[in-house]
């Protein structure tokens, strides 16, 4: 006879067993949506001096100071909670995105109230360039899907040894496809082609220099969600079809 304990499923919801996956998956989406808040902004960096060196200034994107933080966190759903756990959190600041666009916009196109002077300001701030808005939405759609693809592939192919590949070879194929994609889609036919060139050259850069400066720190909080989560993901039979959402990960404690 079947018991309570024999007919409960197999796998269970993704976030429901964990401590921390939801509280992680909220805080990718929130640096996801300040990152976009902030990327209108052109900050001038360095020049830095690098031994008898100078090196920069950079003009870069205000986004450059929390945007790449998104593929850490796509490393640690991967490699502790499995692809289907960053296919997740993908989506939901994917429509987290859009809604901050659409609701940005209905209150720009609402009338102002007597006395108040900051459309202009408002405007500056929440006010996206269609254009813009469906570059950044691809890439970043296309850069974290092919980051967490990549992070779990890799992990199949080391066994689960030499995390420092898997972290920085699914930044170097993410940012790639981010890059490579927000760049000619925003930019493309309106500056020459060794401009957008330079401008994908600098930001690849910096964003993968990022992630191998904080590969210490990547190491530290993946050991340490292993072992509170009791969870190492391998994804040997899981779907990577970004529109399935079926969980299928093996896990080992």
């Amino acid at each position: 006879m079947a018991t309570r304990h024999d007919l409960a499923p197999i796998v269970r919801p993704t976030a429901g067993r964990y401590k921390y996956l939801d509280a992680l998956t909220t805080a990718f989406v929130v640096i996801l949506l300040v990152s976009n808040l902030i990327a209108q902004k052109i900050c001038l960096i360095g020049p830095v001096s690098v031994g008898r060196w100078l090196v920069g200034p950079f003009a870069v994107s205000g986004a450059i100071m929390l945007f790449p933080v998104t593929y850490i966190f796509g490393d640690v759903f991967t490699e502790v909670y499995g692809y289907a756990a960053s296919r997740r959190a993908i989506w939901l600041g994917f429509f987290g995105t859009v809604l901050l666009y659409v609701i940005g916009a209905i209150v720009i196109a609402l009338p102002s109230a007597p006395g108040w002077r900051n459309q202009q300001a408002f405007t500056t701030v929440f006010g996206f360039i269609p254009r813009i808005l469906a570059a950044s939405l691809i890439a970043f759609w296309a850069g974290e899907f092919a980051n967490s693809y990549t992070m779990a592939r890799l992990k199949l192919v080391t066994n689960g040894r030499m995390l420092w590949t898997r972290t920085i070879g699914s930044t170097v194929v993410g940012q790639a496809v981010d890059t490579i994609l927000v760049i000619s889609l925003t930019f493309g036919g309106i500056y020459p082609v060794h401009i957008l060139l330079n401008t994908m050259l600098t930001g690849y850069t910096l964003k993968v220099g990022y992630e191998v400066i904080a590969t210490p720190l990547t190491y530290l909080v993946i050991n340490w969600l292993k072992r509170a989560e009791q969870s190492d993901a391998f994804d040997r039979h899981q779907s990577f079809n970004p529109f399935s959402f079926a969980e299928k990960s093996d896990r080992e404690a």
